[in-house]
């Protein structure tokens, strides 16, 4: 039975630590109110951020792509009460939905929203990240990781989703922009001598990398 199986994946989330009620209702009001719901992390991944921050004892979190929120405010529920995690988007209504959920959750408070393109964004952060989580526009994803490992702390992690891309990536031609994109990625992360990485089919694809 393949691990992406409906049954199987359901069973993982019964058994596994999972995000916090209010984010599953963030999780049912993007699905049943906004567009490209299947953005969403969902709760198995989402748990699996969460024991990664918890493994490396992350504190400084930074999340290309916010969505409706419901990745940041999991990810926040896994960090200490001094902790953060900024997050960019160029999307001002799905981030106001996001405002609206964290307002609900202590741990909003440990969340801050950045509006604007995130390859400038990130440049004007004077900060080094235990976390980075990258989901946002996949044409700009290799982008994104070498401006990551830019502030990147030396026992840091980065986790990129989407890097399967429905299995698109096995193709050999006929490919678009985003699936070249995401091949493109993958190919420079296997070849980087200088990283520890991992890419475990969880959900679509998460790519799990840190310095040597």
């Amino acid at each position: 039975m393949l691990a992406t199986d409906t049954k199987i994946t359901n069973y993982c989330i019964q058994k596994s630590d999972t995000p916090s009620s209010l984010c599953k209702k963030l999780e049912e009001h993007t699905q049943n109110n906004i567009p490209y719901a299947q953005m969403l992390v969902g709760e198995l991944e989402a748990s699996v951020l969460g024991f990664l921050l918890r493994s490396i004892k992350a504190k400084k979190v930074l999340e290309f792509g916010t969505f409706t929120g419901y990745s940041a405010l999991a990810m926040a529920e896994n960090i200490p009460d001094d902790g953060e995690v900024i997050t960019l988007d160029i999307n001002p209504e799905t981030v106001n939905v996001a405002l609206d959920f964290w307002k609900q959750s202590p741990h909003g408070k440990k969340i801050k929203s950045v509006i604007g393109p995130a390859l400038e964004t990130v440049k004007t952060l004077k900060k080094e990240f235990d976390f980075i989580f990258i989901d946002a526009d996949k044409v700009n994803y290799l982008e994104y990781l070498k401006q990551s490992l830019k502030v990147l702390s030396d026992n840091g992690m980065v986790a990129i989703d989407n890097v399967l891309w429905g299995g698109e990536v096995l193709k050999e031609e006929n490919c678009d922009n985003q699936t070249k994109a995401i091949q493109e990625l993958n190919n420079f992360i296997s070849k980087r001598d200088d990283l520890s990485k991992t890419l475990l089919p969880i959900r679509d694809g998460l790519f799990l990398i840190q310095k040597k």
